[in-house]
């Protein structure tokens, strides 16, 4: 008799650890340090579960994960996102993961980024939502009436940083953090500074787009603004070079020619006076910072310098510009001949 008990009670104890093996040892199937599981929105159940698991191989018995599940609730109520799951994970911290919601974060890291197009591609690459719906909630009169904006406009709200998210986010929610960021950033100091120089927190943006398309040198970025500033308030068009670009949906071009002016878009400061509809790229916040504090000259053209550093010089006049650009040009020419 104590023998058949001592053999039940080995048995069970086996049992019981070969159960904790099977529910609390590693029970993911691939060599990677982790993998994800992405659950769809309009197919959050069972089997879109079983069938993502299944396909990527992420478990070594998914038979046993979906009793396991069924036992702990987890089928009645499946929540859609971006799951991590870590090699050596057991079932049960899956199981638990996924009926908690406990989703893994996406970062949209927005660096320099020209168009609205630019904007939903890098969207549709990082969320479940793709890039047509992000353009069509851009484009939208929904958004155009909620945000006072249009989507051109849009680009001054998305400002370079890295935001965090969840991987189901709808374009709603991916543009209001972007929007609450913007709003943080324009402090009643920055808005005063504005003002004082007579123009709205949007045109700073639109502005300080164009400078960063023109210089990356962070040290002249407040003198380049000055001379837009200048040509806007003595009605002079901007004739900003980048802004043709981006009416041509160009951005390789070196040079802009002759040729190129022609185009027909409210983005040629050549043919429009004022400013063009939307920053033509992401505004850096050290560059509005830079916009906001330009001090006043009188300058209203600059050219590359011919030390060829990536700076510029400045002129108040156009017989001096002449006189600048023909220097730079004789630099260029020797340059160039020497090369050859």
């Amino acid at each position: 008799m104590k023998k058949t008990v001592l053999l039940v009670a080995a048995l069970l104890l086996v049992m019981v650890l070969v159960g904790a093996w099977i529910f609390l040892g590693p029970a993911t199937a691939f060599s990677d340090s982790k993998k994800y599981l992405y659950i769809a929105t309009p197919a959050a159940n069972e089997k879109a579960v079983m069938d993502s698991l299944q396909k990527n191989e992420l478990l070594k018995s998914e038979g046993v994960f979906n009793w396991l599940a069924s036992r702990m609730g987890y089928w009645e109520k499946v929540k859609p996102g971006r799951y991590e799951i870590k090699k050596g994970t057991s079932l049960l911290s899956v199981v638990r993961m996924l009926r908690n919601g406990q989703q893994a974060p996406v970062n949209l890291v927005i660096t320099k980024l020209r168009t609205p197009q630019d904007f939903a591609r890098l969207v549709g690459r990082k969320f479940e939502t793709d890039s047509a719906q992000m353009m069509a909630y851009l484009q939208s009169e929904a958004f155009k009436n909620k945000r006072q904006i249009s989507a051109d406009e849009a680009m001054a709200y998305v400002l370079p940083d890295t935001y965090t998210y969840f991987w189901n986010s709808d374009p709603e929610k991916i543009f209001q953090k972007l929007a609450d960021a913007s709003r943080n950033f324009w402090t009643a100091e920055r808005k005063a500074k504005a003002e004082a120089k007579g123009f709205t927190p949007l045109q700073v943006a639109i502005i300080a787009s164009i400078v960063d398309e023109e210089s990356n040198a962070l040290s002249e970025k407040d003198t380049i603004a000055s001379v837009y500033m200048n040509r806007l308030k003595t009605g002079m068009p901007l004739q900003a070079d980048p802004t043709v670009k981006y009416a041509l949906q160009d951005f390789s071009l070196k040079r802009i020619y002759e040729k190129h002016l022609a185009v027909v878009s409210p983005y040629n400061t050549y043919r429009n006076r004022g400013l063009p509809p939307g920053p033509i790229c992401t505004p850096q916040k050290k560059t509005i910072d830079a916009v906001l504090d330009a001090p006043q000259t009188n300058y209203v053209y600059f050219v590359a310098s011919p030390a060829f550093n990536g700076t510029h010089v400045f002129s108040a006049t156009y017989a001096e510009h002449q006189g600048k650009a023909r220097l730079y040009q004789e630099a260029l020419n020797r340059l160039m001949a020497q090369k050859q």
